[in-house]
């Protein structure tokens, strides 16, 4: 079995730990900001936001209009989950080793809480990422415009039986698999402890998208992604859209945030890490 301790150094200075956690980001660091790695980060967010809604809400369109009047046509709802996960799991390929592929501000959110990236990085990554949201529903409504406002503009909305609270709710769990699951999938110590194991992370986190659309689609339209969200309600424009938009905020950040907490604090005892090292900064 491969090791799972953590052990401080001793006299001889000798670890057990055989993984390294990268140290904190900085809340804001001054000197990313003359680095041409951040703005390229930050295209690469905006591109690949562009294509995801591009391709996601061109499909939720076509199988709209292929099945009005014919249940059986189109790709149906678990076309559209695999369209979705499918995309996340090509766009985090490749996007990671340039911005993370995060694709996503509740995803960003929760790394940010986990001080994994930078306050201004986390704020650019969110701005870049609803940008090309909307950019992306722009280009399907302007290639599908005929389909595109009578089939609802693939705007997110509550569903007719459902209240706002189950919505709400929805978009908290849902956003909880998905951003736990990215965490689990590029925890440095999984990937020492497992190395025998070839797990591509952009896999688990795709195919959490897929399950979480086949759960959430008959409540919410599935948002998990509030750029996703903003884009199509920004383009749809319809006043639905726009009331229950704030679900497709709120839900996912405290969703993102349930999880970065979880697994920092919970699965990693980031808590009692912190206390053991401010104990023994106390005794020398």
């Amino acid at each position: 079995m491969a090791k799972d301790i953590e052990v401080g150094g001793g006299q001889n200075g000798f670890s057990g730990k055989d993984y390294q956690d990268p140290p904190p980001a900085p809340l804001i660091d001054a000197e990313e900001l003359g680095q041409w790695s951040f703005y390229r980060a930050i295209i690469a967010e905006f591109i690949a936001t562009l294509l995801f809604l591009y391709i996601t809400v061109l499909t939720v369109i076509g199988y709209k209009s292929q099945s009005d009047g014919d249940q059986c046509g189109g790709v149906g709802i678990l076309g559209i989950a695999w369209a979705f996960g499918g995309m996340i799991f090509v766009l985090v390929y490749c996007t990671a080793g340039i911005s993370g592929g995060h694709i996503n501000p509740a995803v960003t959110f929760g790394l940010f809480l986990a001080r994994k990236v930078s306050l201004v990085r986390a704020i650019l990554y969110m701005v870049a990422q609803s940008l090309g949201a909307i950019c992306g529903v722009g280009l399907v409504k302007a290639f599908q415009n005929a389909y595109f406002t009578k089939y609802g503009g693939g705007a997110n909305g509550l569903a007719d039986g459902y209240s706002q609270g189950t919505g709400l709710a929805a978009e908290i769990i849902g956003t909880f698999v998905l951003v736990y699951t990215v965490f689990s999938a590029t925890d440095p110590k999984r990937n020492a402890r497992d190395s025998h194991v070839p797990v591509l992370a952009p896999l688990p986190i795709g195919f959490a998208v897929f399950i979480v659309h086949l759960a959430t689609i008959p409540i919410t339209g599935t948002g998990i992604n509030p750029a996703r969200s903003l884009g199509a309600a920004v383009i749809y424009n319809n006043d639905k859209a726009w009331e229950d938009q704030w679900i497709f905020w709120v839900g996912p950040f405290i969703g993102a945030a349930i999880a970065a907490f979880y697994h920092q604090y919970i699965l990693r005892a980031g808590a009692v890490k912190a206390l053991g090292s401010f104990r023994s900064s106390s005794n020398i």
